[in-house]
């Protein structure tokens, strides 16, 4: 594919065939991303990629806790605080998921999500329904791979920030390779699931996760919420005038 169709036509995918991803291809795919630059080329990230069984078990794991948490948030204080002395079953993620979005990203936010459920046929007062959809997240929304995403707490930000462009050039590799993706900050609100699995270093933190695979054709693989105008980021000179 030419870059820009490339660029284009990537969407976050939220169903998958269960088509196998061949190992041979998954590596080419990591070693494409690896092009990606990063501070003084420390490359500061690793990656654990679950596949077969134990993706089968941490789907049913990272599932359980997600039900369980959204249990405990219709329930009374005294079962959040019991859940909490048990452990388990909140999260136990390197970095607290944002809670309250700024107010100037509120609104893009809530767009993007308008328009996913209204294409997905799901009314915002149906709260099992949209539960439901939630939960997809923690089945890797079927994907036969999902990749787990760990940074380097010594760059601090900049970790992220390499890792943000790895990611994006694995995605974009995978969208040339014919497969799609779903970048999640959902997977990363438990780290033990997946240390259970992996020898990660405790000075790795895990920053999100991606499902990956064949996409199928159906309509909610085609959503693409509204990208802002160019002239919307740019920002102004001093004493230009302009707003």
């Amino acid at each position: 594919m030419e870059f820009v169709d490339v660029l284009t036509s990537r969407r976050s995918i939220r169903a998958f065939a269960d088509t196998p991803v061949p190992d041979a291809v998954l590596e080419r795919l990591l070693g494409r991303a690896l092009e990606s630059p990063s501070w003084s080329n420390t490359q500061p990230y690793k990656v654990a990629v679950a596949q077969g069984a134990v993706l089968d078990a941490l789907k049913s794991e990272l599932s359980r806790r997600f039900s369980a948490v959204s249990t405990l948030q219709r329930g009374s204080l005294a079962s959040k605080v019991l859940a909490t002395l048990r452990g388990g079953v909140l999260p136990d993620g390197d970095y607290k998921p944002i809670l309250r979005y700024p107010e100037d990203l509120q609104p893009r936010r809530l767009a993007t999500g308008v328009g996913l459920y209204k294409l997905l046929g799901i009314p915002r007062d149906d709260h099992v329904a949209r539960d439901a959809q939630m939960a997809r997240n923690f089945r890797f929304f079927d994907a036969p791979t999902a990749l787990f995403v760990f940074v380097h707490e010594g760059l601090g930000v900049y970790s992220a920030l390499d890792a943000g462009i790895f990611l994006q050039s694995l995605m974009l590799a995978a969208t040339d390779e014919g497969l799609g993706s779903c970048a999640q900050g959902a997977l990363a609100l438990w780290r033990s699931p997946v240390e259970a699995h992996f020898d990660i270093p405790r000075h790795y933190k895990l920053l999100c996760g991606v499902s990956l695979g064949y996409p199928l054709a159906v309509p909610v693989n085609g959503f693409r919420p509204e990208r802002r105008e160019v002239a919307e980021i740019l920002l102004p000179q001093r004493g230009s005038g302009k707003a």
